[in-house]
């Protein structure tokens, strides 16, 4: 594993004379005007690059064409494939979007920041938008956050145009109004019952929330301060279910072009408590429709390919403004998506499809152009690259390494790890170039799989006797790097320690999910009224 191009990646002379050269500037910079190292921010901006981060939500690693895909069509995501280095073996640091997203910020594995689920933030840490900001980069956040306890927070923006997923009210629904769209209840999606079933948006292409990203963002970098460096974070809601995309899109792909589920012999002995759970509370539990997940995937491409559109227009919009090369781009998602493969949906797993996702980087001053790195790399590597190509000082506090010095290798990466929950319904895992190892405490149950490129996890080798010392050995590694920071919340010893099961009601029906948004019991003519309005 490592990175890989028709030409070294990395090439010593090269580095020699570019550090040379960046040693000459500032003593040149220095030199010109000695005041200015005293004003800190106004000599820091005066080579930053801008940084962008564009973030998709619940988007799986094997959505994009030029990696491999020979269905879906993204031609914006494959201009940054060519122009930039894209880590084929990245993962969430939790595969849940609040917990992925607060490493994301925080450049720290969930275990450190105490945020392991859909569940409240740390709220005294400095994020990657606050040490930027400290150093006079003008910070804008556009989209979904999902921060979390308080949505609005602003982490570190100067500005936000704000939106969540929910019915609203925010900036995104706001729009939908002044156009006379408020009658539209779901903006996003019909979701309880219809949460897995593809749907046509109920809004117009213009108006749909993926476009309104898109514009955001063009309208944040034309009028932006062009005296300062900027970090723009937009984030799109989509591909997350509903599946719904407006017209034209939710029709540039068709039920009988896409591929069955994976679905391996014997798949069931893969499933985790938190598999069981989601199938059932998101209506998936009771039997399989092979058209129906077929036409769920065609959905979940289209979504895609909108979003796809956004990231064409923003690049060449940095383009004509002269500013591409001098943007670090950072293309990603918070974590997968199942899609019916092992006969699963949702999150909340370690499987690949899951748990892995794109990662293309963007900056031919630290980056080579249309280079792939299989090196294992994580959201919470995102801050230091960030800070690296601002010429920043990492933190002691972060975890993360930064992108460019893992694709040069001038640091090896040895392993990630993740986590989902803690106590009863903890999943936790550690990844490295040759093994996947994953644990549940609420099945008290090991996997180990061997990782093969441009292949799904398929069968565990935990337990198979040629593999013991193996599964031990990357047990006591986890085990150790929790001991070491000081998390024994799951130890008990030198080994996971035992919680009472979570219970799992035998009731089909119980449990199951209700996401309306908004009541719509008042707008029933007389003699019609809704028997289950959980809103009202």
């Amino acid at each position: 594993m490592g990175c890989r191009q028709g030409y070294p990646v990395f090439h010593f002379p090269y580095f020699i004379v570019a550090s040379c050269l960046q040693i000459w500037y500032a003593i040149h910079n220095l030199h010109a005007n000695r005041n200015a190292f005293f004003k800190g921010p106004e000599l820091l901006m005066a080579k930053q690059p801008n940084i962008l981060f564009l973030m998709t939500d619940q988007q799986r690693f094997d959505t994009v064409g030029a990696l491999g895909n020979p269905l879906i069509q993204t031609p914006g995501l494959d201009r940054l494939v060519r122009d930039g280095t894209s880590f084929t073996s990245a993962y969430c640091p939790s595969p849940v979007c609040v917990a992925s997203r607060c490493s994301f910020l925080l450049g720290q594995w969930p275990h450190q920041t105490g945020c392991t689920n859909n569940s409240p933030m740390p709220q005294d840490r400095v994020s990657v938008m606050e040490l930027l900001n400290e150093v006079g980069y003008q910070t804008h956040g556009i989209g979904k956050m999902h921060f979390s306890p308080q949505s609005r927070k602003m982490w570190g923006f100067e500005t936000r145009d704000y939106s969540e997923e929910g019915p609203g009210p925010d900036d995104f629904t706001e729009s939908l109004h002044e156009n006379g769209y408020d009658h539209v209840v779901a903006p996003h999606g019909e979701r309880s019952e219809y949460y897995y079933i593809p749907q046509p948006s109920q809004l117009p292409a213009r108006l749909h929330h993926t476009q309104w990203v898109g514009d955001k963002t063009l309208q944040f970098l034309s009028q932006r301060d062009a005296n300062r460096p900027f970090l723009c974070w937009s984030s799109f809601i989509k591909p997350h279910p509903p599946f719904e995309s407006p017209v034209p899109w939710n029709r540039l792909y068709r039920t009988v072009e896409m591929p069955l589920p994976f679905l391996p012999s014997d798949y069931e002995h893969l499933h985790t408590y938190w598999n069981r759970h989601q199938n059932r509370y998101k209506y998936r539990d009771q039997g399989r429709d092979m058209n129906l997940l077929r036409t769920m995937r065609a959905a979940y491409y289209a979504a895609i390919s909108f979003i796809d559109y956004q990231v064409g227009r923003i690049l060449d919009q940095l383009e004509a403004e002269g500013e591409l090369d001098n943007t670090l781009i950072i293309y990603t998602s918070d974590h997968g998506e199942l899609l019916g493969d092992y006969d699963c949906y949702g999150k909340r797993a370690f499987l690949d499809a899951a748990a892995r996702i794109p990662l293309l980087v963007r900056y031919p001053e630290r980056f080579e152009a249309n280079t792939a790195c299989d090196t294992p790399t994580s959201l919470v590597d995102v801050l230091p690259t960030s800070l690296g190509a601002a010429g920043l000082p990492l933190q002691t506090d972060r975890s993360g390494t930064d992108l460019a010095e893992i694709a040069t290798g001038s640091i090896q990466r040895d392993a990630i790890i993740g986590q989902l929950g803690q106590e009863g319904t903890g999943l936790y895992m550690l990844l490295t170039s040759e093994y996947k190892y994953i644990y549940s405490a609420a099945d008290r149950k090991e996997w180990l799989f061997r990782r093969a490129p441009d292949r799904l996890d398929e069968r565990s080798v935990a337990g198979n006797p040629g593999y013991g010392s193996v599964l031990n050995t990357y047990r006591k590694r986890l085990i150790e790097w929790f001991r070491k920071d000081g998390y024994e919340t799951p130890l008990d010893g030198n080994r996971w320690r035992d919680f009472p099961p979570p219970d799992e009601p035998e009731n089909p029906d119980a449990g199951q999910l209700f996401q309306d948004g908004r009541s719509v019991s008042d707008q029933f003519p007389e003699g019609y009224s809704p028997k289950v309005d959980t809103l009202r």
